[in-house]
């Protein structure tokens, strides 16, 4: 009974149980990328995302003011006081030392002594208080080794340094500009092209029009990394390379196949009722295509519209190769995070907060226009 329709396979629950792995794959990798655009790079450095709701333990190198310019007189001896936190952070020394061998050998309140009547005492609040003569209070400031608590912290600093900051190495919005320059237009001509193409071979009788459906599928599979240099030498013979324009029609020409293919799959499933009753009316095809085939199949077209946005949105390899452009005017965010990696590897915050950037644009297409993908990919796949 396990063949018959509408009975339940014994499989039913290695296919949720499958389902409930895919999502966990992407969803944890993306809130853990949240999570840390809004942290500090010490808590970064320091603990995983997964952490940052609760206090951590943080190693910090500081040094002591300049003696030459802060010190004061106390008594016989000279002092050099203040804090190794910022105002307004709430860090808390659990240990502390003077030497990179024993970084905790002193406890909060606890009188280092140094030798020679020169001593440090750290609080656990951070402050510290450095005494010594006028010959051991000189030159630069004495290191101190802090083992602190920190509390969860975080920040839109980020964010300002990313969208906000000038700055060409940070500064994402440049780039966010340029990429959505890019991705519309090479995501609406594909659609507009495709949808005439689609229609004629969907319902226009011409000799070659088998020949055209099989070419079609046949440049499904035609790799990118195929076309793209002698793309680039044609686009460069007739004036339009390193530019928009040219981005946008090898974008245009990489996503036409499957375009045509998604389009004229869910227009041959339309009833052919209405197809025949409008032209019995007198309708042209033009009036047939733009009254009645393009509102049937805006679901197909939606469906188009996610991947050929997410491709252009995040493609790094066309961009490279077609906006060339060493000022950097043109250079779209892909290629900006890979400047990040270049130039900042160390600073994970501008990183994370990069990425996410780059991602929460495709993220809200998609949820704004998933209800359409279904039923636009299986479209035609059932009679």
């Amino acid at each position: 009974m396990d063949g018959l329709a509408g009975t339940s396979s014994r499989l039913t629950w290695a296919v949720h149980i499958s389902t409930a792995l895919l999502v966990a794959l992407w969803l944890f990798p993306t809130l853990g990328l949240l999570i840390s655009s809004f942290r500090t790079a010490d808590q970064i450095s320091q603990s995983g995302w997964w952490a940052s709701m609760f206090p951590s333990e943080q190693r910090i190198i500081q040094r002591a003011a300049d003696p030459d310019e802060f010190r004061s007189e106390d008594g016989d001896k000279f002092i050099v006081s203040g804090t190794l936190f910022a105002p307004g952070t709430e860090n808390e020394v659990i240990a502390w030392g003077t030497s990179s061998r024993q970084v905790d050998a002193y406890r909060p309140g606890d009188i280092a002594d140094l030798g020679d009547g020169e001593s440090m005492r750290v609080t656990a609040d951070g402050f510290y208080s450095w005494r010594g003569n006028d010959e051991q209070l000189s030159g630069r400031g004495q290191r101190i080794f802090v083992t602190a608590i920190a509390p969860p912290e975080f920040t839109l600093k980020n964010y300002e340094r990313v969208l906000l900051s000038g700055d060409s190495t940070d500064g994402m919005a440049k780039a966010f500009f340029n990429t959505l320059t890019v991705t519309i237009p090479a995501t609406i001509i594909p659609i507009v092209v495709a949808a005439f193409a689609a229609y004629a071979l969907a319902w226009m009788q011409f000799p070659g029009r088998a020949l055209l459906i099989a070419s079609v599928v046949g440049l499904l599979v035609v790799p990118l990394q195929l076309a793209l240099i002698p793309l680039l030498q044609f686009h460069n013979g007739i004036g339009i390379g390193k530019g928009y324009l040219g981005t946008w029609l090898a974008h245009t020409g990489f996503g036409l196949p499957l375009a045509v293919y998604l389009l004229r799959n869910y227009m041959v499933g339309l009833p052919r009722d209405i197809i025949e009753n409008a032209k019995v009316d007198g309708a042209t095809d033009f009036q047939i295509f733009t009254k009645i085939i393009v509102p049937l199949s805006f679901p197909a077209m939606a469906s188009f519209a996610i991947f050929q946005f997410l491709w252009t949105w995040n493609d790094l390899l066309v961009a490279r190769v077609f906006l060339i452009d060493a000022t950097g005017e043109t250079t779209v965010m892909t290629n900006q995070i890979v400047e990040l990696l270049g130039t900042r590897g160390g600073n994970w915050e501008i990183l994370a907060t990069a990425a996410f950037v780059s991602i929460a644009v495709p993220l809200a297409v998609f949820f704004a226009m998933q209800r359409f993908l279904v039923r636009g990919l299986l479209a035609g796949s059932v009679k």
